[in-house]
């Protein structure tokens, strides 16, 4: 106790930040006491890794919660990083971030880092659009970027992203590398800091809005939605670019559309989770409105409802995947569609009939981003890149933007954005996708649940056979090792399962392909009440196997 006692004293000494340090100061009295010492053995049971996502966590004092001291060992981390390879004095680093809480605070102390090693910090002038961070640092010719946020974790929670010059996020061994480099700093009193570097003005928001809006193709603008940002930074950008791609101004859902960190109307800022897209939904429904879009807190993702024959919809990433796929393909687009192993299968059968390459990577946008002569790539998780030549990230703007081109163009033809999933479904088979998350307390249940399907493989899963597996952790010919498995089953199913890199979950991706029958004038709705039941099963089945 005495040595736990004696490594927060050393931490909340050179903690520059009031509350954090009051905060520890106040946990370690009540340990002196004869208090419990759980909490403080947990703040200092480790630090908070930093990885290919940067670093992510929840808000606090102590080496495992975000905080200044953390994240300036990052940034200091990250520039001595940046010097050893080569980078040289003069060059610039250019930091975002969003709207949530201490972002500002970590983004000053970010660009103080920079200056003092003799870098340039240049800093985005407000919370905005993580995608625009993304296209200033190859706009700009900066050697690395800096983005802050959390995207759509919990309020609690805040975060630090990291690009390279190329413009997409760290992948190994630049990882390593700068965790090295965290590892070797001492007492953060003892790094130079310098200015915190100069505000970049609304030209760089303007040019990579006009980047955006110039994606939009002549055509059809009749088109009624509703929008929300969840909020979070994305309103703004949105809304004109809607306005310059020739768009009526969205229907905005008042209470979500101005930043506010504790995101009072949703459990989760995540427009995947149950119940965050219902205020928008119920506007819609006022509205008559042909389509609801919603961006996550950060503005990278980008998620969309539709109105059915029970009422309005999410339509799964995997789903508006496809659309924008078509619509780019359509235009003759030509390059690698690709997507991450955990998507739908479907992109690749769609790229096929096209002539176009396909590829798949691990999870990620650090691996899509980076492919070279990408035409589009997506993962399940709502996030597109319609725009590898400005943004080699997922960006929820353009995406946003395409979809509506996309809904606008078969209002006009008399038809339904579902319309067109049911064309490609006859073409190519139904193609349903689901996931089954389990989120834990304890993360070594999710070892454990990964090592009983290691040591006891399932034969079959949902009532179909499995035909191969794969242990992702031993890596493939085209893919480099990641905790994953892998079952390929019999009619073109598929499980994928691995632990969530940003989150303390357990994940596993289902996939079922129906065949539609022709002639039948509700073949779709057929394979799709039998696909739902075949994933219902495959789902039961996985759990049970892992034991989660």
């Amino acid at each position: 106790m005495s040595d736990l006692i004696e490594r927060a004293r050393a931490w909340a000494e050179q903690d520059p930040d009031d509350t954090t340090r009051a905060e520890l100061e106040a946990l370690i009295q009540e340990v002196e006491a004869g208090g419990d010492d759980t909490e403080l053995a947990e703040r200092f049971s480790g630090t908070l890794e930093f990885g290919t996502a940067g670093l992510r966590g929840r808000l606090g004092a102590g080496p495992m919660r975000m905080n200044r001291v953390v994240v300036t060992r990052a940034a200091a981390g990250l520039a001595a990083y940046l010097k050893e390879q080569g980078a040289h004095d003069g060059s610039s680093v250019v930091i975002g971030y969003d709207a949530r809480h201490n972002s500002d605070v970590f983004a000053r102390d970010t660009a103080e880092i920079m200056t003092g090693v003799g870098f340039k910090a240049l800093v985005m002038p407000r919370p905005l659009p993580t995608p625009l961070l993304a296209y200033a640092i190859r706009e700009l010719g900066c050697v690395a970027g800096v983005m802050v946020t959390a995207s759509h974790n919990p309020p609690e929670d805040n975060g630090y992203k990291v690009y390279l010059g190329d413009g997409s996020q760290i992948v190994p061994p630049a990882d390593s590398g700068i965790a090295a480099q965290i590892e070797a700093l001492g007492d953060i009193r003892d790094l130079p800091r310098g200015d915190a570097g100069r505000i970049l003005d609304q030209n760089i928001v303007d040019s990579y809005l006009d980047s955006v809006a110039e994606l939009a193709a002549d055509g059809p603008r009749d088109l009624i939605t509703v929008y929300t940002p969840l909020h979070g930074v994305g309103g703004e950008a949105v809304l004109q670019v809607l306005e310059t791609a020739g768009f009526e101004a969205p229907h905005v859902v008042s209470q979500q559309e101005e930043p506010d960190p504790d995101f009072p109307t949703v459990a989760f800022p995540n427009p995947e989770e149950a119940g965050a897209m219902d205020l928008a939904m119920e506007l819609a429904e006022k509205q008559k409105a042909d389509l609801v879009v919603a961006n996550d807190p950060d503005a990278d993702r980008c998620a969309a409802a539709v109105e059915g024959p029970h009422g309005w919809r999410m339509l799964r990433g995997d789903e508006v995947g496809a659309l924008l796929a078509s619509h780019l393909l359509e235009r003759g687009k030509e390059g690698i569609y690709a997507c991450s192993i955990v998507s739908s299968s479907l992109l690749g059968k769609l790229a096929k009939a096209a002539g176009q390459p396909y590829e798949e990577t691990l999870t990620g946008f650090k691996w899509i981003g980076r492919i070279d002569g990408l035409a589009f790539g997506y993962e399940e998780a709502l996030g597109y890149c319609v725009d590898p030549e400005h943004v080699k990230d997922k960006d929820g703007v353009s995406a946003l933007l395409l979809l509506c081109e996309v809904a606008a163009q078969a209002k006009a033809d008399g038809r339904t954005l579902a319309d067109l999933l049911d064309d490609i479904a006859r073409e190519h088979g139904l193609h349903a996708t689901d996931q089954v998350s389990v989120r834990v307390s304890d993360l070594s249940e999710i070892d454990r649940a990964m090592e009983r399907l290691r040591s006891n493989p399932p034969q079959e899963l949902g009532g179909l056979s499995v035909e191969r597996a794969e242990d992702l952790s031993e890596g493939t010919d085209e893919l480099p090792p990641t905790d994953g498995l892998r079952y390929y089953l019999a009619e073109g199913a598929r499980v994928i399962v691995r632990p969530s890199g940003t989150e303390p979950k357990i994940k596993c991706y289902l996939e079922v392909v129906v065949p539609v029958e022709a002639g039948q004038e509700d073949g779709v709705e057929a394979a799709r009440i039998s696909a739902a039941g075949r994933l219902d099963a495959l789902g039961g089945d996985i759990k049970a196997a892992a034991g989660i």
